[in-house]
């Protein structure tokens, strides 16, 4: 993951070539903020989803997604119609990562709504909203024929989409969080689910809980492939190369790493010789 905020397009451009390049290097990730949530916070960022179009044109072999989009930011019909249109421009290389949106408790991260006019619901709204949303965008992506969606909170009448996504039925769904709530939509609806990393107790106490919710609606859990965020460190090799070992061996065998910018010539190279050919 490069996070796009206090960076130029150039560097983006340069590390993703770069990362495309090494076979071990899987997915590549960018984050969705309006405005810097570390380092300079009146720094420049970009806008994730439009970034992520430029880079999926710039690339060829990886898989590509946001970890992960915030659902509060945009219409979910729109944001089915923007990730078919990445989807097309990768060449079905797309995973589509959504969850809920910040946490209220995050201030970094709330002012980018307050910022922009966006509205910022409680976190029960929050979760419901995204349930209706991955039913909206599923049925965008996947109905022959217009059709209408009445929902507490998404009221559509006459939606379709076409194109489809290049990816049938759809791009693999990626949900971020760690909240029973989003947890019980992970259950439903995904392929992949990701929690940041930073205490791996946690991070299994959760996959328990995911693991029940699975049995209530009789899904194999393990049909949903397990994913984890995890900060590099150059300055703490064997602490980063550690936590990468056990979250594998926790059974966490889809592993997005988070590198600090700036992006110097060559970090793609010293990513994979550090941690990823270590682990």
């Amino acid at each position: 993951m490069t996070p796009p905020q206090n960076v130029s397009y150039a560097d983006l451009v340069r590390v993703w070539r770069e990362a495309d390049s090494i076979p071990e290097i899987e997915h590549a990730w960018l984050f969705d903020h309006l405005m810097p949530i570390g380092g300079d916070l009146d720094g420049p960022i970009f806008e994730g989803w439009t970034m992520l179009a430029a880079l999926a044109a710039q690339t060829e072999r990886m898989r590509l997604g946001l970890m992960v989009t915030s659902n509060r930011i945009r219409p979910p019909a729109i944001l089915a119609k923007i990730a078919a249109t990445v989807d097309a421009v990768s060449d079905g290389r797309l995973d589509f990562g959504i969850g809920a949106g910040s946490r209220p408790s995050v201030p970094m991260a709330r002012r980018e709504y307050d910022g922009n006019g966006l509205p910022y619901s409680d976190a029960a709204n929050a979760v419901a909203r995204l349930g209706e949303s991955l039913t909206v965008i599923r049925k965008l992506w996947t109905e022959d024929e217009p059709f209408d969606f009445h929902g507490s909170h998404i009221d559509l009448v006459g939606a379709f989409q076409n194109p489809k996504p290049v990816q049938r039925p759809g791009p693999p769904i990626v949900i971020g969080g760690r909240a029973a709530g989003v947890l019980r939509l992970v259950a439903e609806h995904t392929d992949i689910w990701n929690i940041p990393g930073g205490d791996l107790d946690d991070a299994l106490d959760r996959a328990r809980l995911l693991d029940r919710f699975c049995g209530e609606i009789g899904r194999d859990p393990g049909t949903i492939t397990r994913s984890i965020a995890l900060g590099v460190s150059f300055e703490e090799l064997e602490k980063t190369r550690n936590d990468i070992g056990e979250a594998v061996a926790a059974g966490f065998d889809h592993v997005v790493l988070i590198v600090p910018g700036p992006y110097p010539e060559g970090i793609a190279h010293r990513v994979t010789e550090e941690f990823v050919r270590h682990s």
